[in-house]
């Protein structure tokens, strides 16, 4: 090797040098994934994977449903492009752990904010006013009421609490259906196997305006409990106050009505208007 190449040879595993400590430099100041709330980090956010309208994960990996709506929309105005923004799926057994562990920013998944969840974890919101309700067949003209459940097969999922709801309160006499997943109960719902499907009617709401299923079934209406949508974040956490104003600017500037009509509005849903940050209805 002649002098000159020796002098080129050392300029190169100088810059190499000063590359791979930059390199260093900028990975520690990336905050990886966590990103709790640094500008151009990624954003950990917990959804539903498994529920068309409010937060579904597609075939192709895409998610879609009002509360991914609601998530970007807050993530952008804490300083997050929907790129910077990682999926988790939020289980409603797990929810309260995953935000007491960290693994995720903020929880957005038909949480609805209780006194009980409260202990565990802080709310923003709620965003949302959903109520237990049934999805009926629409040419059913004999569930006007919930009494009308009296004597008919209700569906609900295993471990869920609202078909017992009804029959503990409402109907004593409905016949319940456990199934392993809302899809199925559509399903025997369609072919008359079912007569009603009960739980959240946003949920009822985000099935039935699938493709498949657009004109097939229609909301009872009946109202039969307050489900208070929130946003979950750990305990004492400064990002509830921050997402309170996300939320606030996202009704104001019509965002949060165009999330809920892309959504819901096939299935006929007749929606609460927003409600108002921190008011929580009984």
């Amino acid at each position: 090797m002649n002098p000159h190449q020796r002098k080129l040879s050392r300029a190169g595993v100088a810059v190499a040098a000063a590359l791979a400590l930059s390199l260093s430099a900028a990975a520690c100041g990336d905050g990886g994934d966590g990103g709790s709330d640094g500008d151009g980090d990624k954003i950990n956010v917990g959804i539903k994977f498994d529920q068309p309208g409010v937060g579904l994960k597609t075939p192709d990996g895409s998610y879609t449903g009002f509360d991914v709506d609601v998530a970007t929309y807050v993530a952008r105005q804490l300083g997050h492009e929907p790129g910077d923004i990682v999926w988790k799926e939020a289980k409603s057994a797990d929810r309260e752990t995953m935000l007491q562990r960290g693994d995720v920013d903020f929880i957005a998944a038909s949480y609805s904010i209780n006194d009980e969840r409260a202990k565990k974890v802080d709310f923003a919101g709620p965003y949302l006013l959903a109520h237990q309700d049934v999805l009926i067949r629409a040419d059913d003209r004999t569930i006007t009421k919930p009494s009308d459940l009296n004597n008919k097969k209700l569906c609900s999922v295993t471990g869920s609490t609202s078909a017992q709801n009804v029959k503990t309160k409402l109907a004593p006499d409905a016949q319940l259906q456990e199934y392993g997943g809302y899809s199925e109960c559509l399903t025997g719902l369609e072919n008359g196997v079912i007569d009603a499907v009960t739980t959240d009617d946003s949920i009822l709401a985000g099935y039935a305006a699938q493709d498949q299923f657009r004109g097939k079934f229609k909301l009872g209406g009946f109202k039969m409990s307050n489900e208070n949508y929130g946003i979950g974040v750990q305990k004492g956490s400064e990002l509830k106050e921050r997402i309170n104003s996300a939320l606030e600017k996202m009704v104001s500037d019509g965002s949060w009505d165009k999330a809920v009509q892309k959504n819901f509005g096939p299935a006929g849903y007749r929606n609460e208007p927003a409600p108002k940050i921190g008011t929580i209805a009984k």
